[in-house]
Parts: C-alpha cells; sequence; structure tokens
C-alpha cells in the first residue's frame, strides 16, 4: 500500500485549490488531499498535518504565507472556539458563491445530473441576528456558571455574553435569564455526573409580530425561584408573552424531555411568514430564519405554478408551513407528517388563518399517500421538504407511480438531494432547476428549492 507523503505533526507548505462542503480548504500534496479548516482558495498557507488517512488527510494553519481577498475579519470574539458558525472569515457574496457550488457539486459528482440550471444563491441583505430561535446549553467551569454553544465537535460548553446570528431581542432575553438563573444559585446541569437543574435556556422570537417565549428546560421539575423569572423577566422585556418550563430527566442529548408546562402567560406566541400566521408553541417546528423562508416557499409557490384548481400533495408537512402557502393558490391541499403534534398544529394554523382547502393526516408518507390514490385522490403537484435524510425511498417510488405534473423539492442537504433526485430522473422525471437560498448566513448549511417536471 502507497504511504501518504505526509505523516501527523509534519509541517507543510500548502496552496489550497477547492472548498470541502463543510466550507474546509481543499489542498494537494504531490496528489494527496489535505483538508485545512480556515482555509480558503488561492491562499498559501503553512499548515500542520493532524491526522492521515489512505487518500486523504486534516491539517491546521500555522499561518497564511498569501490570503485569499474573500477574507475578512471575523466580528464575533469566540469565532473558531465556538461551534454555531462555520463561515464568518468569508465575505458574503463568497459565502453565496461557495454555498451555490456546494449544489453545483453534489448534483454532478452524487447525482450525475446534466443541464440542471443552478441559480445563483439568494443572500440576506442583514446576514446577521437572523435566527428567532436559540437554545443555550448550561454548565460550570472550575466552579463557575457558563451558558454558551458547544464547541465544534464537541459537548464543552463556550461561555457566551451576546451571538452575533440569534435575534436581538432574544440574545438580550438570554442574557437575562443566564443572570437571573446566576444571582438566584440554580445549580447548572452537570452532563457527567447528571446532576443540577437547569440545562437549557431557550428563547423564541416572531419577527414580524414582536411577540416572545421563554423556554426554561430543567432536570427536576421543581424549577428553585420561579417567582423571579415569571416577575422580572415580563417586566424588563414587555414582548414576552409565555415563560415556559420543560422537564427532561432522562440522561441525553435531546434538548426536550416529555413534560411541558406554562408557567406564565400563553402556551403560543404568534407569527407570521408573508400573509400566513402561525401559533408556535415551545415544542412546535417552525423556520428559525422568517425572512429567508419566505423566500424559499415563494421560489417553491412559484416552482409549483398553481392556477387555482390544482390538487397538491405536501408529503413532510409539518406544521403546515408549505401546505398553508401552496392553500393560497391550489384547489386542494393534502398534508402528511409522521409527527401526531404537528398535525394538530397544521390543523390549528389552518383554522387560524381561514383555509379550508387544506387536509393534515397523521403517518408515513409513503403509506398514507397511496392510501389516498386508492381512494381517487390524483396529485398535479407534489411537494417535499424532508429531514436532512432525505426522502424515504418508497415515497419516491410512490411519487413515480403517481406521476403528478410537477414535483417541488425543498432541502436541507444537497447531498441527499441530488441522491434522490437522480431516482426521480430515473424514473420519469427531469430536474428543469434549482434554486440555492441562504438560510444560514455564516454558516455551511445550504437550503435548495428544486423543480422537476414530468417527461
Amino acid at each position: 500500500m502507497t504511504q501518504p507523503p505526509v505523516k501527523k505533526n509534519d509541517i507543510v507548505t500548502a496552496t489550497v485549490v477547492d472548498w470541502s462542503h463543510d466550507g474546509s480548504g481543499v489542498a494537494k500534496i504531490d496528489g494527496y488531499t489535505l483538508f485545512i479548516p480556515n482555509a480558503l482558495p488561492g491562499e498559501t498557507v503553512e499548515a500542520k498535518v493532524l491526522k492521515t488517512k489512505k487518500d486523504y488527510g486534516y491539517a491546521r494553519v500555522q499561518q497564511f504565507i498569501k490570503q485569499s481577498p474573500d477574507r475578512v475579519e471575523p466580528p464575533c470574539e469566540i469565532y473558531g472556539r465556538c461551534g454555531g458558525c462555520q463561515l464568518q472569515h468569508v465575505r458574503y457574496d463568497a459565502q453565496l458563491a461557495f454555498k451555490r457550488k456546494v449544489v453545483e457539486d453534489a448534483f454532478a459528482r452524487i447525482g450525475g445530473l446534466e443541464g440542471v440550471s443552478v441559480r445563483p444563491t439568494i443572500g440576506m441583505t442583514e446576514p446577521w441576528q437572523y435566527r428567532n430561535k436559540a437554545f443555550v446549553p448550561v454548565g460550570s467551569r472550575d466552579g463557575e456558571w457558563i451558558a454558551g454553544f458547544y464547541q465544534k465537535r464537541s459537548h464543552r460548553i463556550i461561555d457566551m455574553d451576546h451571538c452575533l446570528i440569534t435575534d436581538a431581542l432574544g440574545d438580550e432575553i438570554i442574557q437575562e435569564v443566564k443572570r437571573i438563573a446566576k444571582d438566584s444559585g440554580i445549580p447548572p446541569y452537570d452532563e457527567e455526573a447528571h446532576r443540577g437543574v437547569l440545562r437549557y435556556i431557550g428563547v423564541r422570537v416572531g419577527r414580524v409580530s414582536g411577540e416572545a417565549m421563554v423556554v426554561l428546560v430543567t432536570r427536576t421539575k421543581d424549577l428553585p425561584h420561579r417567582k423571579r423569572f415569571i416577575t422580572e423577566l415580563p417586566k424588563k422585556f414587555p414582548q414576552i408573552k409565555a415563560i415556559v418550563q420543560n422537564v427532561n430527566p432522562l440522561r441525553t442529548n435531546v434538548i426536550y424531555g416529555e413534560e411541558t408546562r406554562t408557567l406564565w402567560g400563553r402556551d403560543v406566541i404568534y407569527d407570521q411568514i408573508g400573509p400566513v400566521k402561525f401559533a408556535i408553541s415551545a415544542r412546535s417546528f417552525y423556520q428559525v430564519n422568517p425572512v429567508q423562508t419566505r423566500v424559499l416557499y415563494e421560489k417553491a409557490l412559484e416552482y409549483a405554478d398553481l392556477s387555482g384548481g390544482e390538487t397538491v400533495i405536501d408529503a413532510y408537512c409539518g406544521v403546515g408551513t408549505i401546505s398553508l402557502f401552496l392553500a393560497q393558490k391550489a384547489g386542494k391541499v393534502y398534508g402528511v407528517e409522521v409527527v401526531p403534534e404537528a398535525i394538530e398544529d397544521a390543523r390549528a394554523n389552518a383554522a387560524l388563518n381561514g383555509l379550508t382547502n387544506a387536509e393534515f393526516a397523521v403517518g408515513k408518507a409513503e403509506e398514507v399517500i397511496p392510501r389516498w390514490a386508492e381512494e381517487g385522490i390524483r396529485a398535479d403537484v407534489i411537494v417535499v421538504d424532508p429531514p436532512r435524510k432525505g426522502c424515504d425511498e418508497a415515497l419516491l417510488r410512490t411519487i413515480i407511480a403517481m406521476r403528478p405534473k410537477r414535483v417541488v423539492y425543498v432541502s436541507c442537504n444537497p447531498s441527499t438531494l441530488a441522491r434522490d433526485l437522480r431516482i426521480l430522473e430515473d424514473g420519469g422525471f427531469k430536474t428543469v432547476e434549482a434554486q440555492p437560498v441562504d438560510m444560514f448566513p455564516q454558516t455551511m448549511h445550504v437550503e435548495c428549492c428544486a423543480l422537476l417536471k414530468k417527461i
């Protein structure tokens, strides 16, 4: 077996020639690939080799010999330690170009897709303070009370005073909750010993409504000094309409437990995306960037090309966000989702908007949709917005069998998007166009909306 031309702890000089899908720089040493985080294409760096495998290795920048004009100074003081962002060191227009390239590369490499127009990524005018939801883990270090996001690829909490991608109001509320909890001596959660009380500080903010919800995730049912929270928080922040406690007594990385109770105010806050209103509970799924969500959903609506009489199936409908956008223009929308609570929210959101042409069912899309077909329901358009793992293969076979005129695929993972588009193309559809949308500025993540037509 040929040995790599470098070994661990070697110091090498390398020119970065490309990006990897996670935003790392890609360099070649005698044809051998090195992935170098925080290095940009066009840069020459001196790097220390950290790990080698047969075909590729990893290295860390020691110093920059030549820097890219796309490099900027990250404004966040803890960038590089906190794992929340990966691209703050990249000029924003270059971030958008990178995300388009990630989609193009996945289409070519994974999907073998030819002739698909991948449009330039739609970015934000203000790519900061866009997250309407944040859950900050709580802990301690050297006896000190801390709260912040995890370090990359670890469960080490990086103490944080401010977050530049969290909504400004939400950020202020988190810091005030942190102050009250710390001053009150509420024991922070100890993950290793499974002791302490407060596990997470959560906040949700309605971008349009301005309403806010505080979520306190605790290990114990008892929340010491709860009166301080329900007295001091609404007094300082009149935008707060709900303070909720979620109890998670389990030794787990999952944030939420089964029990949720309202300590003060309402059970929900309200917000809207475009003309559609949504009730948001502590555990509701709701897109974290409502500004770009509207852009994404309007693109999905454009691709659906509805004139008023069509039947549409939304195969991963969640709480009905895309379904209700489509229901404004469709004759009938059928939504299916495996999570019962999400379907309850979807029905409530339909009622909230007075939309009577949207019908929702609980179950797996690949089981429910064939049943609808047996009942005589024929979809003109099928919309899918699956989790990162992509569509279930049985659902893709169902779509191929139903042969709708158009398929609109909304994806948060270009790799599984490309894989699934290949299957649909082999089943008689043609991918016409794809539109990347930057839902998560300063991070490596990219959303994409693709249009397929029946051949």
